[in-house]
């Protein structure tokens, strides 16, 4: 089964890009919930796009790409300037 990191991003009102990282096996699936304010919490009541995914094997893989992801400041914030 593969598993995939991804980063989804959203607009504040002041035009300032705020983002998301998660890990699922089913893309179309958490995204859909995301958007429908059944994924995280943090995700509730906004429009999520999805901006970067990555493809893994494996879910102890991906746990630790998503990990490293979250905390890897700087790529986010390229990722979240392609996404301007």
């Amino acid at each position: 089964m593969n598993f995939y990191v991804y980063l989804i991003c959203t607009k504040k009102n002041d035009n300032s890009l705020i983002s998301y990282v998660g890990y699922t096996n089913d893309l179309i699936k958490r995204l859909s919930a995301h958007n429908s304010s059944q994924g995280a919490k943090f995700t509730r009541g906004k429009k999520w796009k999805l901006i970067y995914k990555k493809k893994f094997n494996s879910k102890i893989e991906a746990m630790k790409y998503e990990y490293k992801l979250k905390k890897d400041r700087n790529k986010r914030k390229l990722l979240k300037l392609r996404f301007k």
